[in-house]
């Protein structure tokens, strides 16, 4: 659920940035997220984002529960809002180590027809990867644990991604089907856990600049 927070504009206010929520910490329970005392979000669960929440520029504090409770929290942090920026917030690692990893969801110009990508390794026990295409091309190199590739540029299609051990041809996942559309930008998320439960597994997530 969105719960949005955003003081009424007005002319001499700056125009407002926006943040998503992505909850990719794969043992833990559905949380509660707050920015300066607002509830943000409510319940949300494991692989799931927000919307894009605008807020004036600033410092925030963020803090997120467990969902149902306002004791102890898993991730007390704060973040600058830039003036005019889009970013993701993630919970990332497993529940006793919890930490937030903000990414940058920033456009870059693209030629009209093309699509833009970017790769964020949030799996917390899988090594570095890279991220190609059945092919072997090679999209993003010797990424590891909460990094964030750089942007490319890419033709839209229906496209399999795979991930590779860094450096091999050796595949740990298959993602057929990712729709790629012209003119939209992209997330991949490798998020879950490698040989183990919830598995490996990728998400590919429409950025603010798409809307």
């Amino acid at each position: 659920m969105y719960y949005p927070y955003m003081p009424a504009f007005n002319q001499s206010m700056p125009m407002p940035s926006y943040v998503r929520i992505f909850h990719a910490s794969p043992d833990a329970p559905a949380v509660d997220v707050y920015a300066n005392g607002k509830l943000i979000a409510k319940a949300l669960e494991y692989k799931d984002f927000t919307e894009y929440l605008p807020l004036i520029p600033g410092k925030y504090t963020i803090l997120v529960f467990p969902s149902g409770t306002t004791t102890n929290p898993v991730i007390n942090t704060s973040i600058d809002v830039m003036p005019n920026a889009n970013y993701t917030v993630a919970a990332t690692g497993m529940l006793e180590n919890i930490k937030p990893l903000v990414i940058p969801d920033t456009a870059s110009p693209i030629y009209p027809g093309t699509s833009q990508l970017k790769f964020v390794h949030l799996s917390p026990n899988a090594p570095m990867v890279d991220l190609t295409f059945p092919d072997g091309t090679i999209l993003f190199r010797n990424i590891e644990f909460k990094e964030i590739s750089p942007n490319l540029m890419i033709p839209p299609a229906n496209h399999t991604f795979e991930l590779r051990l860094a450096g091999t041809d050796k595949v740990v996942l298959t993602a057929p089907n990712q729709l790629i559309k012209p003119d939209r930008y992209y997330t991949i998320y490798a998020v879950g856990l490698a040989n183990d439960q919830p598995p490996l597994q990728i998400i590919t997530a429409l950025d603010k600049s798409s809307y």
